[in-house]
């Protein structure tokens, strides 16, 4: 339905067939004289969601991070941190004495068997390695560095605007593998972080088992002024893998599978009283993302298939409590509901919205609404949904983009054309006639209702005629062997 123009893409000759890696592992892990390179390292730009959407907008702008960071409740985790305050005023003089606490420990250790010698000595450098940042506030990490005298550095799994993500060995823990997030030494990502981790620390505690699929945060310290995350080592979140499979569309089953899942997670979020605001599938990891590699012959072209589609729920840096301050913008631009760019206020509901918005990505390989403003954001919305109603015109303070009733948009010019041209009715996208694409697609459809109060509840949404096509196998969540009734 979209242009080759638009369609996000990360070059030109994407969709041609081209060899597929068998391992996607150790392609994270890139040695550069010692130091860790990580995916886009030459140009940092690369990592930003908008950099992949170039080809399709050519207005495209980096605002999908300017919501991450803004006004929070100040009473907001305010009794778990203050008592910490205090000792975190003193932290330079303690890291300074375990220091020279370490140091006097490594030398001791040098004076040993002559045998091993060399080796421990090696990695007591590695361990006691002076700090440093770099001019962007990242912390510099080479693979093998240890933090927290308990993390080994194995491997880099990202970096973003908060910081980095690396793979370590835990050795306080049999050497397990965990992901390391690596917040900025930055005084507004500092304080996000903190705010996250008490989110993730209430998730941990309603749900002790981690039946409920959000990530499992196992730890948190603060090094040096960067306060690290320790989390379940996982997969590849799921826009990654549709990336690297050139944008070719999840199948139906795996799409109903992934979707209950979802569901169910946010389904959890709600009954808490929490509400994720940031939900696109960047943020929905695969458990493990192995995958077979099969020859589309209609396509002419090898695809990757995905093994196992179990996933979890990630990144709650911006979620919002009911009872909190709720900023005025919220969720990444191309999953954000018409309530928000309307200022109307937003709930709970909003998540579903960003769910629709999901599915149909999953389902056809490109995002639903492909803008960076809103007003046309507004009006693709017209054009494959229906009209907004009348009342939420009537109360948006946003009246710069309506007259009498009616979005003013100029359909001559080349944005007109284009929406003219590539945006039709929600149904017009479905690639089969058949039942189960009906289902998913009338799902889709309550999920992106205007109104906020008219859109299907995930509690509504386990329940839907969508869902029964789904194995007793694939309703076994979390593969802990216990198969749940949604439905209570």
């Amino acid at each position: 339905g979209c242009s080759s123009k638009r369609v996000r893409s990360p070059h030109p000759l994407a969709t041609t067939p081209c060899p597929l890696p068998t391992t996607w592992k150790w392609q994270q892990r890139v040695l550069f004289h010692g130091e860790v390179s990580f995916p886009g390292s030459q140009s940092r730009s690369c990592l930003c969601r908008s950099a992949d959407r170039m080809l399709y907008h050519r207005r495209c702008r980096r605002d999908s991070d300017a919501y991450r960071f803004e006004e929070r409740s100040p009473s907001f985790g305010e009794d778990y941190y203050s008592s910490r305050a205090r000792n975190w005023r003193r932290s330079r003089g303690r890291e300074q004495h375990r220091a020279r606490k370490y140091q006097h420990y490594c030398r001791k250790r040098r004076t040993r068997s002559c045998s091993s010698a060399s080796s421990r000595s090696q990695q007591s450098s590695k361990r006691s390695r002076s700090v440093e940042d770099d001019k962007e506030g990242h912390l510099v990490c080479r693979i093998g560095d240890w933090l927290h005298e308990r993390y080994e550095i194995v491997g880099s799994l990202g970096e973003g605007t908060f910081g980095k993500v690396v793979e370590c060995v835990d050795h306080a823990r049999g050497k397990s593998q965990v992901a390391l997030k690596i917040i900025k030494n930055v005084g507004k990502y500092r304080e996000a972080a903190r705010l996250e981790i008490n989110v993730l620390k209430k998730i941990k505690e309603k749900d002790k088992e981690n039946k409920f699929l959000c990530v499992l945060m196992s730890d948190w310290f603060n090094f040096h002024g960067h306060m690290c995350i320790a989390f379940e080592l996982l997969g590849k979140n799921t826009f990654e893998f549709l990336k690297e499979n050139n944008f070719q569309p999840y199948p139906l089953p795996q799409i109903r599978h992934m979707a209950y899942q979802l569901c169910h997670a946010l389904r959890f979020l709600h009954e808490n009283q929490l509400t994720h605001t940031d939900l696109k599938p960047e943020n929905i990891l695969f458990v493990n993302s192995d995958f077979d590699t099969l020859y589309n012959e209609k396509k002419s072209c090898e695809e990757k298939s995905i093994r196992n589609t179990s996933i979890r729920v990630a990144d709650f840096g911006s979620a919002t409590f009911d009872h909190e301050h709720h900023t005025t913008i919220v969720a990444t631009r191309h999953y954000r509901p018409p309530e928000v760019i309307l200022e109307l206020g937003w709930a709970q509901p909003c998540d579903v919205w960003s769910t629709g918005c999901i599915l149909f990505e999953y389902y056809r390989g490109f995002t639903l609404f492909q803008t960076h403003e809103n007003r046309e954001h507004l009006v693709m919305m017209e054009k494959i949904l229906g009209p907004i109603p009348s009342h939420m015109i009537h109360k948006t303070r946003k009246q710069k983009y309506f007259h009498n009733g009616n979005l003013v948009w100029d359909e001559n010019t080349s944005d007109g054309r284009y929406v003219q041209e590539n945006c039709k009715p929600l149904r017009t996208y479905m690639l089969h006639d058949s039942l189960e694409h009906a289902q998913l697609f009338d799902l889709m459809r309550r999920m992106l209702e205007f109104e906020p109060s008219q859109r299907i509840t995930f509690s509504e949404a386990l329940l839907h005629p969508f869902f029964t096509g789904l194995s007793a196998e694939e309703r076994m969540l979390c593969g802990r062997g216990t198969s749940r009734d949604l439905s209570r």
